[in-house]
């Protein structure tokens, strides 16, 4: 299993989400990529510029997780939880 860790931009957004109703969709995303983040369930895209080396999962048509892999660590450090167009 795969450990999570939040930078403080994600601590902050985690309170949007509780606020606009999306913590349980959430909370069931991350699930799923604790397991394993390799998988394309729920979809992912590779991000460029920027973001180049991160991930993105869709949590609403508009919010996003965007997130790093540390495969030989198994940690996945969530950056955003809001949107990455902020």
């Amino acid at each position: 299993m795969w450990e999570i860790v939040y930078s403080k931009q994600a601590l902050k957004d985690s309170r949007k989400f509780a606020e606009a109703g999306l913590k349980g969709k959430t909370i069931a995303l991350l699930d799923l990529m604790r397991l394993d983040p390799s998988t394309n369930h729920p979809p992912f895209v590779k991000l460029v510029g920027d973001l180049a080396g991160t991930y993105s999962s869709r949590i609403t048509f508009k919010q996003r997780l965007v997130y790093q892999l540390f495969g030989d660590e198994k940690i996945i450090r969530v950056l955003r939880m809001w949107t990455h167009y902020e």
